[in-house]
């Protein structure tokens, strides 16, 4: 459901590359990174873009508020940072009248909402398919720009007042003139990134390319409807980022050690207790886009055998084990029960998702760790963690068949074990 810690990953690793790549979802995700102490929070910027050396791209399948995107691009030149920069010039743009809409949406959907952030992501994606959104091309050609601003002006207008009988109090030439003033200070980056990352592989450039949200808010293997509007799976890569790979390519799969998620949905395995209240707080579990309290669970490893298998992955990333350290014995759900059979791979229907109990294994806890014992383990690596702990990695192994071949024990990029080398 997002917040696993991609950031931290994608960071750990973006030092060292030639192109970190967004490619899907919009300023509705939020990645927050630790950089020797110090902490950014991005929603669209790509996390590789505090380092020198790698090229940030935003693909063709983001979305991009370009007031947002201004803000965070302005936050790192206070901090010092140049951005390297590119925007696919075919990335849709999220419209004022796209975040009004989505704000009538989410009142008129009920207990089938998603839990929107109320970004304008859904209608933005919508006004796409309807092959009438405005892309961040389109900011550079004034004409181009006002020809299809007012047809989606006038659709989404209608949408508001006529279907939702809501206000509407937006002014055509007022956007006009804002968006044209974002493109021009945009211009710089705005281009073909498809060709350029198309380039860089055949030359054999190492390109990591960042996930947002989690496998499942996908729209089309998450548990529908309450997903997010777009397509998160890392198969959506060709799509999103208009590069297709027919090389090998390594799939990192990041999870925390237990299950969080903000917003409505059924949470098979959340807890209400005191031990989730300790987990939120030791462990920062508030969204870095809402600031909302996330709901806490133990580890779902039927929800996480279905992101193994959908995504392909050929390695785990396994964060918050720190945050779970401490625990006398911790709780893993191995399967649901259902009408009264064990089910061990994702349902597709919400209504049996409603019914679902989970079925738990019990494991032995390992002792809470300090930040010093912590990172005196990821000195010494894999084979000196407590034995338990060992223990839970590998019982994850075993039943999601995948490797974990990154550890994590904190927030900062040195507070990670490699159990090989990637």
């Amino acid at each position: 459901w997002g917040d696993e810690g991609k950031g931290k990953i994608t960071n750990y690793f973006a030092e060292n590359v030639d192109f970190v790549v967004r490619f899907q979802g919009g300023n509705n995700a939020g990645h927050t990174i630790n950089l020797d102490g110090e902490i950014f929070k991005f929603h669209l910027l790509p996390s590789g873009i505090v380092f020198p050396k790698p090229v940030a791209v935003i693909g063709n399948g983001v979305v991009v508020n370009p007031g947002v995107l201004i803000k965070e691009l302005e936050s790192l030149r206070g901090r010092g940072i140049t951005p390297k920069l590119r925007i696919s010039e075919r990335a849709h743009v999220i419209m004022p009248y796209h975040i009004a809409l989505d704000e009538c949406l989410s009142s008129h959907q009920g207990n089938l909402a998603a839990g929107s952030t109320r970004r304008g992501i859904a209608p933005v994606y919508a006004d796409k398919m309807y092959r009438q959104g405005i892309r961040m091309g389109d900011l550079l050609e004034p004409e181009m720009f006002r020809e299809k601003l007012i047809k989606g002006y006038g659709f989404n207008r209608d949408l508001i007042t006529k279907v939702f009988a809501a206000q509407f109090d937006l002014s055509l030439e007022s956007i006009l003139t804002e968006y044209l003033a974002y493109g021009q200070e945009l211009a710089e980056y705005i281009g073909d990134t498809e060709v350029e990352l198309y380039r860089a592989w055949k030359a054999g450039k190492a390109i990591l390319f960042e996930g947002a949200q989690g496998m499942s808010l996908d729209v089309d293997h998450g548990l529908y409807p309450h997903t997010t509007s777009a397509t998160t799976i890392a198969g959506h890569i060709g799509a999103g980022a208009g590069v297709g790979f027919n090389s090998s390519r390594q799939v990192i799969g990041v999870t925390k050690a237990y299950v969080t998620r903000v917003g409505i949905s059924p949470f098979v395995t959340e807890i209400d207790d005191e031990l989730a209240k300790t987990l939120r707080d030791k462990g920062d579990e508030y969204g870095t886009t809402t600031g909302r309290p996330r709901r806490i669970g133990f580890l779902d490893l039927v929800q996480l055998r279905q992101a193994v298998r959908v995504n392909g992955m050929t390695d785990i990333a396994l964060t918050k084990l720190d945050t779970l350290s401490g625990c006398p014995d911790i709780k893993v759900c191995v399967a649901y029960e259902i009408d009264g059979k064990r089910i061990e791979e994702m349902p597709a229907s919400l209504t049996a998702m409603r019914k679902a109990i989970p079925i738990y294994e019990t494991l032995q806890g390992w002792p809470d760790m300090s930040e010093a014992e912590a990172a005196n383990y990821c000195k010494a690596g894999f084979n000196a963690l407590p034995a338990a702990l060992q223990n839970y990695i590998a019982f994850i192994e075993k039943n999601v068949e995948c490797q974990v071949t990154i550890i994590s024990l904190g927030p900062g990029r040195n507070q990670t074990i490699l159990r090989q080398a990637h």
